[in-house]
């Protein structure tokens, strides 16, 4: 049986994300632990950097700048979209899914809305934030 996480390892674990501020975002800690598969995009590559090497049964904390977590905000990243374009309702803090021309989809959050135009941010909403990244590996599957 493996006790240390590889890079391509299926793995179970309690983890919690929060800002430097102690605001706590996701935490599984509390509920049910949570598998994920390393390389399968499940998590931020970054993450997947810190779990690697980690070893069944310790708790590992990890405070990561904004660039080794989910990067710097991107003024590029936002982007001006007729509310006509938009589904009805939509107000500010809207979570969408758009998708590209080429068929991918990305999500944005409606940060704005003014004289009929809408600022959506593709930005991933942890970007620009330091974070303390704590997890505990339960086992390796």
């Amino acid at each position: 049986m493996q006790t240390i996480v590889q890079p391509d390892s299926l793995v179970t674990l309690n983890f919690r994300i929060a800002l430097k501020d102690g605001t706590v975002v996701i935490s599984t800690f509390e509920s049910t632990p949570a598998t994920l598969k390393l390389g399968s995009g499940e998590l931020s590559t970054n993450l997947e950097r810190c779990l690697t090497g980690a070893i069944i049964g310790q708790r590992h904390v990890f405070p990561l700048e904004a660039a080794q977590a989910f990067g710097e905000r991107k003024p590029e990243m936002m982007e001006r979209v007729l509310v006509s374009e938009l589904p009805e309702g939509t107000e500010l803090g809207t979570m969408l899914e758009f998708t590209a021309d080429n068929g991918e989809k990305h999500s944005g959050l409606v940060g704005e809305i003014t004289e009929g135009m809408a600022l959506v941010d593709f930005n991933h909403p942890l970007a620009g934030h330091m974070i303390t990244f704590e997890v505990e590996v339960i086992g390796i599957l």
